[in-house]
């Protein structure tokens, strides 16, 4: 190396670091005095130009093409005045080759005075190649800002994936990209681009992968050219560039990036994008999990929502109904679409409270409701109690009934007993008999009660036993009916029963209980007299039995509810006839404790027919089970 020195005041500078400096310099460094005469001219310089340190020292180095001598003193002249000038130019070399250069030129300095100029020269090229990388660098990251707002758009965990995969490879140049996720000890390959769909969902121990490595170093993981034929990624022909990059979601590792190479090798640029798109990978992946969870929350929601069989409604801060499920609609007979946008069809309780309050439709209902804070709607939940308001108006007027229906011949069992005790010997031998005759028919009234109290709780409670066997359905048909002409004048009494009609499966005793309510029931509600009829037929595998009447009937929307408990219907002159609402819930008990039915119907001709309906039993195999 040559550094030319001019003047005593150059020559007490050498100074080891200096040349160091001037040597290592990978720019040309040519310094000159106020007669641009050469003062330094370094390696670079030589390498640049041409020419030697030894040829040039002390000289007016060549350089200058003539037409821009005039540009270069003006440039001196304006330099020398303490403004340094980077410009572009063009300089000669020894071989008479035009160089195409940037040179950057600022006053030499020695102590206050300016001696001269320093010019450092390099080629213009550099520039352009520099500038090439970073205009690159800014389309790259700008693309990445759409790529990452296009991830971002999507929602769905899976297409996030694959469009994280495929961005990976535009961005980068990768010729294949994947995401794993991490799970536990174990990595799942859950998405790829331009790689085989077989590979999809392949595991393989988190310890032994290029990710725990990743996760130890916190660094981009390069694996190149050696131990790739082993991978699952060898799959991409030629592959001889791995790099990782790291997806956290919440801070925690989530998953890892790769970027597969075959055609080209990746620099630091490729790295970096590769690293932040990473960092952009972990937001879109959270992002889309918190929208997952969200929708897996809501549908849970809407579910339960939907699947309530409480009516559920949702209400604005006006007080309007802004959801309203199926359960609502079912209960108040109002659909959705009628009652959004409205005040619910019913008014609320305050806070906390619960209201129970009746429909135009007749239904009961218990209303609760509560606010949501947050944003001020009102959830309401509502049920349907009617079932349970009837069975408490029921068992009211079944107390008040009972108590009438005990009270009366209580009374008078009472009253004769008491007569007897005190006037005895006072009364005729016929009194006598009259009052103890009255006793025993309402002690006998008494007791039909307490068994139909009995049996009403043991039907209720499912405890109503009944044993299954073959017996003569037509016996005790005329058994029940016998003697029935002499009890009403007002009555007249038929039975149709053939000889031939099949034999019953199905209890006598119990038989003999419904059939005597039915024929009881028929006198009791046909006041005014009339036809009571009696009939039975084989039909299908059955025995039908009717019991008809020309009484004051049963209203239609009334006709199955008479065999509820404690029901006793006000249609019609029924009401007035008294009882506990207990005979016909028993009657349909036991008929179908044995396999059977009864049901109420409109006699034609006015009046009503009840159906029994008992199985045959040639219906049913002789090694039938009994119950």
């Amino acid at each position: 190396m040559h550094y030319g020195v001019v003047g005593d005041e150059w020559a007490g500078s050498d100074d080891e670091i200096a040349r160091a400096a001037l040597a290592s310099s990978p720019n040309a460094i040519v310094a000159l005095d106020r007669d641009q005469s050469v003062l330094v001219w370094n390696a670079a310089a030589e390498r640049m130009f041409g020419w030697s340190a030894d040829e040039l020292l002390g000289r007016r180095a060549p350089i200058v093409p003539e037409e821009l001598t005039a540009e270069h003193n003006a440039v001196l002249e304006r330099v020398r005045t303490g403004e340094p000038v980077s410009l572009r130019t063009k300089r000669l070399h020894a071989d008479g080759r035009v160089l195409d250069l940037r040179v950057d030129i600022s006053a030499l300095r020695l102590g206050s005075a300016v001696a001269g100029d320093v010019c450092a020269y390099h080629p213009a090229r550099a520039d352009e190649v520099a500038e090439h990388r970073m205009a690159r660098r800014a389309r790259l990251v700008a693309r990445l800002t759409d790529v990452v707002g296009d991830i971002n758009s999507e929602l769905e965990l899976p297409a996030v994936l694959d469009r994280i995969s495929a961005s990976l490879t535009e961005l980068t140049g990768a010729d294949a990209g994947g995401f794993v996720l991490i799970e536990g000890d174990k990595l799942r390959l859950v998405s790829t681009y331009q790689l085989p769909e077989a590979i999809r969902g392949i595991t393989t121990d988190l310890r032994t992968s290029l990710v725990d490595k990743l996760l130890r170093t916190g660094k981009t993981v390069l694996l190149q050219s050696e131990g790739l034929d082993d991978l699952v990624w060898a799959r991409l022909k030629g592959l001889h560039t791995i790099a990782l990059g790291l997806a956290a979601v919440g801070g925690r590792p989530y998953g890892a990036l790769y970027a597969l190479f075959a055609r080209r090798t990746p620099g630091h640029l490729e790295l970096e994008l590769l690293e932040l798109l990473a960092g952009h990978a972990g937001i879109a992946v959270g992002n889309a999990v918190a929208y997952q969870e969200a929708v897996r929350q809501r549908a849970h929601e809407r579910a339960v929502f939907d699947a309530s069989a409480d009516g559920i409604a949702v209400l604005d801060q006006e007080g309007n109904v802004v959801r309203w499920n199926p359960a609502a609609a079912e209960l108040t007979a109002l659909p959705a679409e009628s009652v959004i946008g409205g005040p619910p069809p019913f008014p609320l309780p305050k806070a906390g409270e619960k209201g129970t309050f009746q429909l135009d439709n007749g239904r009961w209902l218990d209303v609760v409701s509560a606010q949501i804070e947050e944003t001020g709607e009102v959830v309401v939940d509502f049920r349907d109690v009617t079932a349970a308001k009837e069975l408490e108006e029921a068992k009211d007027l079944f107390l008040a009934t009972t108590s009438h229906e005990l009270r009366t011949p209580i009374t008078i069992v009472r009253g004769f007993a008491s007569t007897l005790d005190s006037r005895w010997d006072a009364m005729t031998d016929q009194a006598r008999r009259s009052a103890v005759h009255t006793i025993a028919e309402r002690a006998k009234s008494l007791g039909v009660l307490m068994d139909h109290l009995l049996l009403g709780a043991r039907a209720g409670a499912d405890e109503l036993k009944v044993r299954i066997e073959e017996f003569d359905l037509r016996e005790r048909i005329v058994a029940a009916t016998l003697g029935l002409p002499e009890l009403s004048d007002r009555h007249r009494v038929e039975v149709d029963v053939p000889e031939g009609l099949p034999r019953v499966l199905g209890d006598a005793l119990a038989t003999d209980i419904l059939l005597g309510q039915l024929l009881e029931n028929a006198f009791k509600y046909s006041p005014k007299g009339g036809l009571i009829s009696v009939a039975a037929w084989p039909e299908d595998d059955n025995v039908v039995v009717v019991v008809d009447d020309e009484g004051v009937g049963i209203a239609p929307p009334d006709r199955e509810r008479i065999f509820e408990r404690f029901v006793q219907v006000d249609s019609g002159d029924r009401r007035r006839f008294g009882g506990v609402g207990l005979g016909l819930y028993i009657v349909r008990s036991l008929a179908r404790a044995q396999g059977g039915d009864v049901s109420a119907h409109p006699r034609p001709g006015g009046g009503t027919r009840m159906r029994l309906v008992l199985r045959a039993s040639s219906s049913i195999g002789s090694d039938t089970p009994m119950r």
